[in-house]
């Protein structure tokens, strides 16, 4: 079996027998000059070769029958290299196949998650009977089975003009933060176009969904265009659960993407070639922009920053794509991107809220009422900086103004019909109600609520009320107009009245199948108004005197 050896000009090891191996361009310069005519001594002069490596390339040329009018091309001069630089294998040592009979295990052993280590699986072998150096196991693993050789990779073509944006944070180093006084770290997200390698960078101290929402949009105003497609990281503020094809969004980053027209595919975990056109320029920025500045504050690196990334790594040369990034942005990607947003994005707040039996669901300490139909559920929410709005399965119930902390936003509708009164606490509405019942109830209510507090009689009316409903509006009526005569103004009186009033009997049935007449309740006091008269000078007390 032949090998053919690497053509690179250095001697292989072989004492008197090494064998100088020489280029493709000086095997045909030494050819070129025998066709020539040169002899192998003014060959190896002239040309700086050995004259014993010259005669074996002639020898072997002769051998070939290359003639010496033909045209040297690629072909001739490496059927020339491959019989001279050509030389059997070594057979292998004993200890290389006595490796070679646990291949099966010493694969197995490397291939495993987590991986052994390639001592340990010295060690194994050694347990098995193989005596051999660890150097032997080690060229073994690298030669037949791969083991920490690189993988090939594959050149990625760029996607068109507009349509992908590369994003990542990028640790840059620290900074003081003035509000604090504390020393920081300083994050820097960096979204890079990917086909003109324009590249906007925004540094932060969080890496929460509000702040990647408020460097983005920054982002879309720098290049005063929104791409179709970003490729994040899987950073927690966007990515709640990682998955290589159903990668599951943020509800609040998702609520922005859509209202952005974005569509967002994030790069599998520890997978950084995904986002190889950000990933690579995160040193750059760190050393190009960061290394070696002092800044004031957030707002002083922030400005530093997008000057940088317009006037210094916008005007390079691209070391990959050998253009200027911005002229490329702004001639040919920038016209199909889609027109930047006009305001900043409010991220919402997205969370599950049980709704309690007072008819409300507690959001960010505030208060909000849901309708009587989903007591005790479970409910979505979405509490931006100005709406609350909730929602039951893909259901909209309610939409509510935002409250701050300790605040309450309630719909009275929310209540069952017989409980708003209750739950509004309106004295007007309690003294229209009574006035429905009668004349004098009505009046018999004002006297209850008059006051500067009447919200502290309100049991009161309402006690009025349901005995209204329990005796009867006209029963209630009577005691209430005799009750304001005597200047009374107690609803435990009210009902000890009513509750000693007679009551009259029902009227007997008329006739075979006729309906059952009841006789209605008379009110205990529905007699001749005089009869209750007392102030001197009335008809009654003068009747009375005589």
């Amino acid at each position: 079996m032949l090998l053919l050896r690497p053509t690179a000009r250095v001697a292989v090891e072989g004492g008197a027998n090494a064998v100088p191996e020489l280029t493709m361009i000086e095997i045909k310069e030494v050819l070129r000059r025998w066709q020539a005519g040169q002899s192998e001594r003014q060959i190896g002069r002239e040309s700086g070769v050995d004259r014993k490596t010259v005669a074996r390339y002639i020898h072997w040329a002769v051998e070939l029958g290359i003639a010496k009018d033909r045209e040297l091309d690629d072909g001739v001069v490496h059927a020339v290299a491959q019989c001279v630089q050509t030389r059997p294998v070594p057979d292998a040592t004993e200890g290389w196949r006595a490796v070679a009979e646990h291949r099966d295990a010493i694969e197995k052993w490397l291939s495993d998650k987590p991986p052994l280590r390639l001592t340990k699986v010295h060690t194994l072998l050694a347990r098995r009977g193989v005596e051999v150096s660890y150097a032997t196991v080690r060229r073994y693993a690298m030669q037949e089975l791969g083991w920490h050789k690189k993988k090939s990779t594959i050149l990625l073509e760029d996607p068109p003009a507009g349509q992908e944006a590369q994003v990542d944070f990028g640790r840059m180093g620290h900074l003081v933060d003035p509000q604090t006084g504390r020393r920081r770290t300083l994050w820097a997200l960096i979204i890079t176009l990917s086909f003109s390698r324009y590249q906007f960078v925004w540094p932060t101290f969080q890496q929460t969904t509000e702040a990647i929402c408020e460097a983005l949009d920054q982002a879309w105003w720098f290049f005063d265009a929104v791409p179709a497609t970003m490729v994040p990281d899987n950073m927690k503020g966007i990515v709640k659960k990682p998955d290589a094809v159903h990668p599951e969004l943020c509800n609040a980053f998702l609520d922005y993407v859509q209202a952005r027209g974005l569509f967002v595919d994030p790069a599998r975990v520890r997978r950084p070639k995904d986002k190889a056109r950000v990933e690579n320029q995160v040193a750059y920025v760190r050393e190009s922009w960061f290394a070696g500045e002092e800044f004031r504050d957030l707002d002083d690196a922030r400005q530093s920053a997008a000057h940088w990334s317009a006037e210094t790594a916008g005007r390079r040369i691209h070391g990959t794509t050998r253009q200027v990034p911005r002229e490329v942005f702004e001639t040919v990607e920038k016209a199909a991107m889609q027109p930047p947003p006009t305001e900043a994005f409010d991220v919402p707040l997205w969370t599950d809220a049980k709704v309690h039996p007072d008819h409300h669901i507690q959001i960010l300490r505030a208060l909000y009422s849901v309708p009587t139909l989903y007591l005790h559920k479970t409910v979505r929410v979405r509490a931006d900086k100005k709406l609350v709005k909730i929602y039951f399965a893909t259901e909209f119930i309610k939409m509510h103004p935002r409250k701050p902390p300790g605040g309450r936003s309630t719909d009275v509708s929310d209540y069952p019909a017989e409980k708003q009164a209750y739950a509004l606490r309106s004295v007007d509405r309690v003294l229209a109600q009574a006035r429905e019942r009668g004349e004098h109830i009505g009046r018999y209510a004002e006297r209850i609520l008059g006051g500067p507090l009447p919200w502290a009689r309100m049991r009161a009316a309402y006690a009025l009320l349901r005995l209204c409903d329990k005796h009867g509006a006209g029963r209630v009526e009577a005691v209430c107009q005799s009750a304001l005569a005597f200047d009374v103004v107690d609803v435990k009186r009210i009902k000890k009245m009513l509750n000693a009033a007679t009551r009259a009997p029902a009227a007997p049935q008329q006739g075979k199948g006729a309906g059952t007449v009841t006789q209605l309740t008379l009110p205990r006091f529905a007699r001749d108004p005089k009869h209750f008269e007392t102030r001197p000078g009335t008809a009654g007390n003068e009747e009375d005197a005589k």
